[in-house]
């Protein structure tokens, strides 16, 4: 804190209550500029943090709600009588460790302000009019003792309108003072409470389709949609009560009608890019020295690498090249997750080539293009339409298709529109193309079908097999519903990892598939269900390749570790950490800083740059590829069943 009046700066915390290094925690004053409220990580739990008070004098943080599930957003209300914020606690979680639902909660400071709140607004209205009547009686009893009028009215002490009154503090018991006063758990964007305590506000994306400013009247347990919002916005409150959504655009509700209205506004800005460039540079060397997870730089010399670099600057002039310039420096510690970024806005006029879902013939010479394959999903994969591979499209939308012509030109600003297709010259179909991404997923699922067939024919249906197509939630359910699902049965599972970017799965994997039956679950003789019921209690072996990154470096990793099933396929370099990606000043600048690593068991050595080596070590080579041979995934499925047939000879 710094003293304006005398420049003398005090420090209130010494740090240790915040290891996520994400750039600064969230805090705020009270209204009486005696406390501060902060998130911490408590109890060693980063990164599920909880919610904090300190003097602010300094000295002890006390944690106010020290809870397993994640807490974030402080901020004061009513008068400082009680602290509001987010938790993830009764939300819907995702099935694997992270994402959640949320709720908004308030932490009372003093039971009178609790004892308060949870009046009925029956009651509340009577104390409310008791508390007038005595402030009415007061100056007459004044008056009556010492012949006139000189005391102002009192104000109740935890009345939340008393301007900057001293919020009492009562420690003792204040987690039992934690009322949740969200109607439902939803994804919320912010919160923020009236003035007077009585309406709760708060942004949520309650469809998955954006967001939209709800209210709900806390004592009435009255909750509406106020109106649909461009953006998540932040919530922002003055010393008048009138709150303020500042997100793409910018709402005020007003503290007196209640009602949102929008404030437009316009400006105009000159900038020196040659200098915010400087600044940038000088921001990245700032906060990848403060950030950075190994505080020995990786060995690198970070202070003499921003000043050579430094003189590269006067030679740039977009931020292509300021992009390359960031990832040459960054790429000097040695480390993954870094780099720059440089992503040119999107306009509405930038071209986009639409796909039909359909697989060329590249050897056909002919006019036109002939299909080879119709994909699963697409749009020529319905009931009615008569394309079969063989076919050829001789036109689109009337304009023919010669020896030279080049389909993606045709097709180009198709996607999602209406598009005339002819075949053979003899018919046609109306069809509604896809974007390229539409079709690479469709590709994908292709893939995995294929692969599942692989390990279904060479196990001679013993096995079952499951794709981790990233470390994420939906991949997670993907794999729990078929191995504890189609392939509940089956002797074992195939985990395939290769060409997974990564994400956060290891434990979740980890728990899955280490399952070992301790009880089986009888009814009326038959048996219905082993258990665990909820981790798979079968042999496993994971499939791992060159091109794993980051988690689905360290999910092998751990899963090699605890002993769970053996590894199969190509080394994965060593890119266990987690990221920060900052976007900078100018929002079409991103870098990266690895702000967590991983530390092994010696205390010493950490994941990133440690190679991990596969058990059996396979390479596909390209000419199999190309014939549609996996030698890797082979391999897995025959050592994976010989696994399962030595130990039942044992």
């Amino acid at each position: 804190v710094l003293n304006i009046a005398t420049g003398k700066v005090r420090q209130i915390t010494d740090g240790s209550l915040w290891m996520s290094r994400s750039g600064g925690f969230s805090f705020e004053w009270s209204p009486d500029s005696k406390w501060f409220t902060l998130t911490i990580v408590g109890n060693k739990r980063d990164p599920y943090h909880d919610i904090a008070i300190v003097s602010a004098q300094g000295g002890k943080v006390t944690n106010i709600t020290e809870s397993a599930y994640a807490s974030s957003s402080p901020r004061w209300v009513m008068g400082g009588n009680a602290i509001l914020f987010a938790n993830e606690r009764f939300g819907m979680r995702n099935h694997a460790s992270w994402g959640s639902e949320e709720d908004v909660f308030l932490v009372f400071m003093n039971q009178d302000s609790y004892d308060r709140f949870r009046l009925s607004e029956e009651d509340y209205k009577i104390l409310k009019d008791v508390e007038a009547a005595n402030k009415k009686k007061a100056p007459a009893a004044n008056a009556k003792k010492k012949g006139k009028s000189t005391a102002k009215p009192v104000k109740a002490a935890s009345d939340s309108t008393a301007k900057n009154a001293p919020a009492v503090v009562e420690l003792d018991g204040i987690q039992d003072r934690i009322v949740r006063i969200t109607p439902a758990s939803s994804r919320l964007g912010d919160a923020c409470l009236s003035k007077d305590g009585e309406t709760l506000y708060f942004t949520t994306s309650s469809l998955g389709k954006g967001f939209e400013l709800w209210s709900t009247k806390l004592r009435k347990r009255e909750t509406k949609m106020m109106q649909t919002l461009g953006s998540m916005g932040r919530m922002i409150t003055d010393r008048d009560g009138n709150i303020y959504i500042v997100g793409t655009d910018i709402k005020k509700i007003d503290a007196k009608t209640g009602k949102p209205e929008s404030i437009s506004f316009s400006t105009n800005m000159k900038l020196n890019l040659n200098e915010e460039r400087e600044f940038l540079l000088q921001y990245v060397h700032h906060e990848v020295a403060e950030r950075f997870y190994n505080k020995n730089m990786h060995g690198v010399a970070w202070d003499e690498l921003i000043d050579h670099y430094s003189a590269f600057l006067p030679h740039i002039a977009n931020n292509y090249d300021f992009q390359e310039l960031l990832s040459e420096i960054l790429g000097e510690l040695n480390v993954s997750h870094t780099g720059g970024r440089y992503s040119r806005p999107y306009g509405v006029n930038d071209d986009v080539t639409a796909k039909l879902g359909l697989l060329y013939d590249m050897t056909y010479t002919g006019k036109g293009m002939k299909v080879s394959e119709v994909l699963k999903g697409g749009p020529f994969d319905r009931k009615s339409s008569k394309v079969k591979p063989g076919d050829v499209i001789t036109a689109i939308n009337g304009t023919p298709l010669t020896a030279d012509t080049d389909i993606a030109q045709l097709l180009n600003g198709q996607a999602r529109k209406k598009t005339l297709v002819t075949f053979n010259d003899k018919y046609d179909e109306v069809v509604i193309p896809i974007s390229n991404a539409v079709q690479a997923d469709l590709l994908y699922k292709r893939w995995v079908k294929r692969c599942e067939h692989i390990v279904d024919s060479v196990s001679g249906g013993r096995l079952g097999y499951v794709h981790l197509q990233s470390m994420g939630d939906p991949s997670f359910r993907t794999a729990y519903s078929a191995m504890l699902g189609k392939f509940n049965l089956r002797d074992g599972c195939v985990i395939d990892t290769r060409w997974n970017g990564g994400g956060r799965l290891h434990e979740d994997i980890e728990i899955l598939t280490s399952g070992k039956k301790y009880l089986t679950q009888v009814i009326r003789g038959v048996e219905s269900c082993d258990m665990p019921s909820r981790r798979y209690n079968k042999p496993t072996i994971m499939l791992q390749g060159e091109a794993n990154y980051s988690n689905a470096h360290g999910t092998p990793w751990v899963y090699k570790h605890k002993g769970i099933g053996k590894l199969v396929g190509a080394p994965v370099p060593g890119t266990m950490t987690s990221v920060n990606w900052v976007t900078t000043q100018d929002p079409s600048l991103v870098f990266g800083i690895p702000v967590i690593g991983y530390l092994m068991e010696d205390g010493k050595s950490y994941l990133e740059n440690t190679q991990l080596e596969p058990d059996l070590l396979i390479l596909n080579a390209p000419e199999d590829i190309v014939r549609g041979i996996d030698t890797q995934l082979i391999t897995a499925t025959k050592e994976l069943l010989k696994e399962i047939d030595a130990k039942k000879r044992k």
